[in-house]
């Protein structure tokens, strides 16, 4: 008689799962991951992942929460460098992440639920760059358009690929602009 395998905790095959799904997203890219090819890729029949996940947008919401997790885990080591090495630490790890990053941009216009990751990464991300242009002094009705220009260089440095020397220059130029302000009304 074969042997039963030993049974395996619901968390534990979701993380199979989303390990497996993180690997084809950013490798083939969302629309190159088919459910059956998660499915095989983890492990398990592709019925198997319905129990699991209501659809293939929550299994990328799993991916991108683990891989959100990961990078805060990441960041937490840096918060001792400045803010510009911090920002470029965000743009290279954005980078690295180049088709997840599409993906979201693309998704987000077609699906609600990652309509909703995405605006609530924006607000995180927002939030920490906007403490840091407070803990600079940065007057306050200067903070809300100098989070948005930060999200626009990011994206700008993400979508226009430069070296590091120039991508530094783009980023202390921002950040020279917000110092100057504060400085300006301090």
């Amino acid at each position: 008689m074969p042997r039963n395998r030993r049974p395996q905790d619901r968390e534990e095959k979701r993380a199979e799962i989303v390990v497996a799904a993180r690997r084809l997203f950013v490798e083939e890219g969302y629309d190159a991951a088919s459910m059956t090819r998660i499915a095989r890729d983890a492990g398990v029949v592709s019925n198997t992942l319905y129990w699991y996940f209501q659809d293939k947008d929550s299994i990328l919401i799993a991916v991108l929460d683990a891989v959100l997790a990961d990078s805060m885990a990441s960041y937490s080591e840096i918060l001792g460098s400045g803010l510009a090495d911090r920002l470029l630490w965000l743009v290279e790890e954005l980078e690295q992440l180049g088709r997840l990053v599409s993906t979201v941009h693309t998704r987000a216009e077609k699906s609600a639920s990652v309509q909703q990751w995405h605006q609530q990464f924006h607000t995180l991300a927002e939030g920490l760059f906007r403490a840091e242009l407070i803990g600079l002094g940065v007057p306050a009705d200067e903070v809300d358009p100098l989070v948005a220009i930060g999200v626009f260089v990011v994206e700008g440095l993400l979508m226009h690929p430069t070296d590091q020397a120039q991508r530094r220059a783009v980023i202390e130029t921002l950040l020279n602009s917000a110092r100057s302000r504060a400085a300006a009304t301090g």
